[in-house]
């Protein structure tokens, strides 16, 4: 996606040199001549960044004040500033207010494109950082190698360079937000902002104001850049949008369908280069039916959708999913990182798991923390939480468990066999009558069964195991 630069200079000769040299580089400029065109033009589509005057004569206001005026409206955007008439104070003033750098008039091209290059370059780190920093902890890949997950990714790489609206669908806590975020990063917009707004969170009266922004001297403010715009040329998540009133949805048919809208109090049109993912938990099309959500809508939205299936539609995907959820954890927390035993991950695949993905990391980083035992050896089924170990099989809890369940089926009879037997031997007090009685078999045959499996009785009854 071209680079879109707005050029502030009262010098119309200056703002079409400008103008030319960033053209022959694929980027798009637009002109403003002076502090109000400036923010008309800003307010009327955020661009990627701001070519700046100091010096703008017949201007209510010079350079370092839209500067000001910019940061705090919009203070991720970078700016140059430039100046035929600069001094080391001005560049000081301009770059302790947020200006990206500062460049003289007259100025070699290669110099300026230079500079463009990097002031963007350096907004999107900024961006991406604070991004990470509100979702530490938020998973950013597809972990699994079933063919429900397969089918998922291959949707996302199918959609992802289209530009087209997507509808993820599934349960709560089954990654929908982790496939938004990938159809994101593998678009033509990857370099731009992923903006997410969680209508379910949001208070209906709030929405709208959250959305598209409000103009200053509403809701007892300056002005609010909304999520509509803070996403411009990137990517919105319109997270749960079932829970979206109804009202706030015919607005975002129109701001869909126009890629326009007005900010909340105000009356002037914005415009946006905006892709939107929506997701939801629910069967829009019950909800359509109930009246409780737009048909036009849902038409829009759902181009293409996507469905994520559940865990306990993946169950092979556990052990993969434990161990990476374990690592990441112990990273995190400074722990070393623990093995999960068979038994332990047999328990965890027969769980169905109604928090899906997200409950199942909760679980891994409560089993770090609070795990008994030597954290060197693996974590067995009884130590898993009481949720997850009370509808565990009983075999798994038997501390034999992990060893068994790792075995075919003849060696894992074998090995209960040896520890049953040995168990009612050692209960009868080495008596084989009493125990061949007990358990139903023939003195003979449980001497031969003994001493199939390695138990043997010494001359005092005592019983030993080879």
């Amino acid at each position: 996606m071209a680079h879109d630069i707005l050029i502030v200079d009262d010098e119309a000769d200056i703002r079409m040199l400008i103008a030319g040299i960033l053209n022959d580089e694929g980027m798009k400029t637009r002109e403003a001549a002076d502090a109000d065109q400036a923010f008309a033009q800003v307010s009327a589509r955020r661009p990627s960044l701001v070519v700046l005057d100091i010096w703008l004569q017949g201007s209510r206001l010079d350079g370092l004040q839209i500067l000001e005026q910019l940061m705090r409206d919009h203070r991720n955007l970078p700016v140059i500033m430039i100046s035929g008439h600069g001094n080391i104070e001005t560049a000081v003033s301009a770059i302790k207010i947020g200006a990206y750098d500062f460049i003289e008039k007259p100025f070699k091209a290669d110099r300026l494109l230079l500079m463009v290059d990097r002031a963007i370059e350096a907004a999107r780190l900024k961006r991406e950082n604070e991004e990470l920093k509100l979702r530490a902890g938020g998973e950013v890949e597809l972990i699994g190698r079933s063919t429900a997950v397969n089918h998922v990714r291959q949707s996302i790489e199918k959609v992802a360079p289209t530009g087209s609206r997507v509808l993820v669908t599934g349960p709560a806590g089954s990654g929908k937000e982790v496939v938004a975020r990938l159809i994101h990063a593998r678009s033509r917009r990857a370099d731009g902002p992923f903006v997410g707004l969680n209508c379910a969170t949001m208070r209906p009266d709030r929405l709208e104001m959250e959305l598209f922004g409000t103009e200053a001297g509403v809701d007892g403010g300056g002005r609010k850049i909304g999520t509509f715009e803070q996403a411009h040329g990137g990517t919105l998540l319109l997270d749960e949008v079932a829970d979206m009133p109804l009202e706030t949805q015919g607005k975002i048919v129109r701001a869909l369908q126009e890629q326009v809208f007005e900010r909340v109090g105000g009356g002037q049109r914005v415009e946006v280069d905006v892709r939107v993912i929506a997701t939801s938990n629910r069967d829009l099309q019950a909800e359509i039916d109930q009246g409780r959500f737009r048909q036009d809508l849902f038409y829009r939205l759902a181009v293409v959708p996507i469905r994520v299936p559940s865990l306990a539609e993946r169950r092979e995907d556990i052990p993969l999913l434990a161990r990476h959820f374990m690592q990441r954890s112990a990273e995190a927390a400074g722990l070393p990182a623990r093995d999960f035993g068979e038994d332990a991950m047999a328990a965890l695949q027969a769980y169905d798991w109604p928090g899906n993905v997200r409950q199942l990391r909760n679980v891994v980083d409560w089993l770090l923390i609070m795990a008994q035992g030597d954290p060197k050896e693996p974590i067995r089924a009884d130590q898993l939480p009481p949720e997850i170990g009370a509808i565990t099989p009983t075999v798994l809890k038997w501390d034999k468990g992990g060893e068994i369940m790792g075995l075919p089926l003849r060696e894992a009879r074998e090995v209960f066999e040896r520890e049953y037997l040995l168990a009612q031997v050692t209960r009868f007090g080495g008596n084989i009558s009493r125990t061949a009685s007990f358990v139903g078999m023939e003195r003979s045959a449980l001497h031969r069964k003994l001493k199939s499996l390695g138990v043997h009785g010494s001359e005092k009854g005592k019983l030993f195991v080879e």
